[in-house]
C-alpha cells in the first residue's frame, strides 16, 4: 500500500487516484489521519491515507464511470461515517473504563461524533454528584474531558449529564430574552454576570442570534464574566 498526504480528504483521494492511474472506486483506502484546522490555525493536520489498487476482472469493470468528483464525494462520506463511528466507540469505551475505576455509579455513557464535535451523554445513579452544587463539578469534568479529547482527537465537546445541560440552556434562554430585545432596539447591550458553563452557552446562543454582531466575554473587577454585544468597528471608526 502507498501513503498519501494532502490538506483535505478530497485532495488526498484525488492525489492517490492520479498517481496510481485509476478511478477512486478501484482503490482500497484506509484513512490514517483526518484533516483538522486546529484552533485558530494552531495544530492543523493534513489528511493522510494509505491506498492500494484493487485487481478487477475486466468484465467487472464499469465501462462508464461517474466523474471523479462524484467518486471522491462518495468515498469521503463512506470513510467519514466509518471513522466517526469508530472514534465515538473508542471514546465511549475509554470513558466507561474511567467511570468503572471511579467511586461513581454511572451506567449510561453514549458518544456521538459529528464533524469536529463529540457529543457525550452520561447518566446513572450518581449523575447528580457529577454535576455538583451550582454545576461546579460539571464545569471541572467538562474542562478535563475537553482537554483530553481535543489534544488526542482534535474534537470539541458538548457534555450532557442527565438533563443538566438542557436545563441550563433553557435557563440561559430565559435570561437572554431582555438582552436580545435591547440589542434589537438599541443595537448594543451587555448581559448580567454568568458563571462557568453558562458563559459558553450564552455566547453560543447570542452568536447564533446575532451573527453580524461583535459578541465577546469580558471580566469585571471582581473577576466575574459577562458578555457584550455591539457592532463591529468599520475602518472609519478605527
Amino acid at each position: 500500500m502507498r501513503k498519501f498526504e494532502a490538506k483535505t480528504l478530497q485532495e488526498v483521494f484525488e492525489l492517490a487516484s492520479s498517481e496510481m492511474h485509476c478511478s477512486i472506486l478501484e482503490l482500497e483506502i484506509e484513512v490514517l489521519q483526518r484533516p483538522s484546522k486546529g484552533f485558530l490555525g494552531v495544530g492543523s493536520k493534513n489528511a493522510i491515507i494509505v491506498a492500494k489498487k484493487i485487481v478487477q476482472d475486466k468484465k467487472e469493470k464499469i465501462e462508464e464511470e461517474p466523474p471523479l468528483s462524484e467518486d471522491v464525494e462518495e468515498m469521503i462520506k463512506e470513510h467519514e461515517h466509518v471513522s466517526h463511528n469508530h472514534l465515538a466507540k473508542k471514546i465511549e469505551d475509554e470513558l466507561k473504563t474511567l467511570f468503572e475505576k471511579s467511586c461513581f455509579s454511572i451506567d449510561v455513557v453514549e458518544v456521538d461524533v459529528v464533524e469536529q464535535n463529540a457529543f457525550i451523554f452520561i447518566d446513572g445513579e450518581d449523575a447528580a454528584l457529577l454535576i455538583g452544587k451550582e454545576g461546579y463539578r460539571y464545569n471541572a469534568l467538562s474542562y478535563m474531558i475537553f482537554n483530553w479529547i481535543y489534544s488526542k482527537y482534535d474534537l470539541f465537546l458538548k457534555l450532557e449529564i442527565a438533563s443538566f445541560l438542557t436545563s441550563q440552556e433553557q435557563m440561559v434562554e430565559g435570561l437572554l430574552k431582555p438582552v436580545i430585545t435591547k440589542v434589537e432596539a438599541e443595537g448594543r447591550a451587555r448581559t448580567r454576570v454568568f458563571d462557568g458553563i453558562l458563559v459558553q452557552i450564552a455566547l453560543e446562543k447570542l452568536r447564533d442570534h446575532f451573527p453580524n454582531k461583535y459578541i465577546a466575554a469580558k471580566t469585571n473587577q471582581n473577576g466575574e464574566k459577562y458578555i457584550i454585544i455591539n457592532d463591529f468597528l468599520s475602518n472609519n471608526d478605527e
